[in-house]
């Protein structure tokens, strides 16, 4: 049995988008984003308190990007995955863990919103961090504007979980800095939001989540 640990809307949430799409029987623990993640029983599974974590056959995972190539690897008849000497592979790769140079930036982003005291906040920090994250954009809308047959997705081959991650990240991104001017991202992430495995990956309507509404501009002072 696969059991993964998951607060909702948090980067677990690409985990739980890629096991639903492999259609792979799994346990859900959601936890709370509070000061659980940090308790010693939940470091035994992730010891730097964050989620993902992942318990399979008796092994423990607790980095997301290697959750994915693992799970990937270990059910390639979905095609989430592009395994070695496949025409994607690098690309996927590439992609797969660019899901985490976008999720940094959501995370300071987070920690000056939800972490620290008002009086401890930066609007300039913030500032940076939403540049960052439009850069981010544009390396993305650039992907996907490359003059290519088919170009649905990010890579050349179709579908596959480097969408996933990136969207996810994507997905926790829009909160802090919107899809404006960037028509294939947009496009892109309505298309892949579609999918019933997003859907399902969503929080429950009373469950505990880190976003408590849609957007979080920038103080001006």
């Amino acid at each position: 049995m696969i059991t993964l640990y998951h607060v909702p809307q948090s980067r677990s949430m690409r985990v739980l988008w890629l096991l639903n799409e492999l259609d792979v029987p799994h346990r859900l623990v959601e936890m709370p984003f509070d000061g659980s993640l940090g308790t010693e029983e939940f470091l035994t599974r992730s010891p730097a308190g964050r989620v993902p974590a992942l318990e399979i056959e008796g092994e423990r995972m607790f980095e997301s990007g290697a959750m994915v190539e693992y799970l990937c690897e270990r059910f390639p008849e979905r095609g989430m995955g592009r395994l070695p000497g496949a025409m994607d592979r690098m690309a996927w790769l590439v992609w797969v863990h660019f899901a985490e140079t976008v999720t940094q930036h959501v995370a300071a982003l987070t920690q000056q919103h939800f972490v620290l005291d008002a009086g401890d906040r930066s609007a300039a920090v913030m500032r940076i961090e939403v540049a960052h994250l439009i850069q981010c954009y544009e390396a993305i809308e650039a992907r996907l504007s490359t003059p290519v047959e088919n170009r649905d997705y990010l890579l050349t081959g179709g579908y596959s979980a480097a969408d996933i991650c990136v969207g996810q990240a994507v997905y926790m991104a829009r909160h802090f800095a919107a899809l404006d001017g960037y028509p294939e991202l947009a496009a892109w992430f309505e298309r892949i939001t579609e999918r019933q495995s997003y859907l399902d990956a969503l929080p429950a309507g009373d469950a505990s989540r880190m976003f408590d509404r849609p957007f979080y501009a920038v103080p001006t002072a």
